[in-house]
């Protein structure tokens, strides 16, 4: 995600959103050096009080964390989102059926993305995007819609989890032992914190589950493979560039 700004982390409203979802999201962003903003879509289909829980879950991942709540097909909230892109390039991630492409569509104010239907039993739906495209948005941002880009691994490094995790990073720091596993170790601040209730344990597992993936990810890396998606990304940069150009 390289010359990416902004990450737009979509989240459909009819479907429970996931807080787990959202880290690895906000970890990607953070080792591409971008910043996340997460995005509600299909608020015209549920109660208010979907959007409010679903708030509530934004904020255990950072209380500072943009959210931004809209329905694509109503309309609303799109420019609240496109004054918060501004003129930047921003890319999309987010499971299928969760309105990627027809939030494309409403952002660049016309039919540019085919939009799929989803499954009445899980909301699920099938990827519409097959290539990577460009778009111009009225804001004077570039939008990058990338199939490969859409569902969430965890390739990042330990540096981007930290990024996500701050709390738990700045507990590490206060451990007694600098190789603290944060198991059953005599002046562990993580575990003293679990038990006092200051940090919830389920935050403190996906913390581990995020660090043991990016360590396999680093393991398992290949700098042949790395190259080559770092040339992918340049590109997809450049061609942002000149769009930008071209609209002035």
């Amino acid at each position: 995600m390289a010359n990416v700004d902004v990450v737009l982390i979509v989240c459909g409203l009819d479907r429970p959103v996931r807080l787990g979802r959202i880290q690895r999201t906000m970890t990607l962003a953070n080792d591409a050096g971008a910043e996340s903003i997460v995005v509600l879509t299909k608020a015209d289909k549920v109660g208010p009080e979907v959007p409010a829980l679903a708030e509530v879950t934004v904020a255990e991942v950072d209380e500072a964390l943009d959210v931004v709540t809209l329905s694509a097909r109503g309309g609303w909230g799109i420019d609240d989102l496109l004054a918060r892109v501004g003129t930047r390039t921003v890319a999309l991630i987010g499971e299928s059926g969760a309105g990627k492409s027809t939030l494309v569509n409403a952002l660049v104010a016309g039919e540019v993305a085919a939009e799929g239907d989803v499954r009445a039993g899980d909301s699920k739906g099938r990827h519409t995007t097959t290539s990577r495209e460009l778009h111009l948005l009225a804001s004077g941002g570039v939008l990058v819609d990338t199939p490969g880009i859409r569902e969430v691994g965890t390739f990042a490094d330990a540096q981007a989890v930290a990024e996500t995790f701050p709390d738990i990073e700045e507990l590490v720091e206060q451990c007694r032992f600098n190789d603290c596993a944060h198991e059953t170790e005599p002046g562990c601040a993580v575990r003293a914190a679990v038990e006092d209730g200051t940090l919830d344990a389920k935050r403190l597992a996906n913390w581990r589950a995020l660090e043991a993936e990016a360590a396999s990810a680093a393991l398992r890396s290949d700098p042949l493979a790395y190259r080559r998606a770092n040339r992918q990304f340049g590109k997809i940069g450049k061609e942002a560039v000149e769009q930008k150009h071209k609209r002035r």
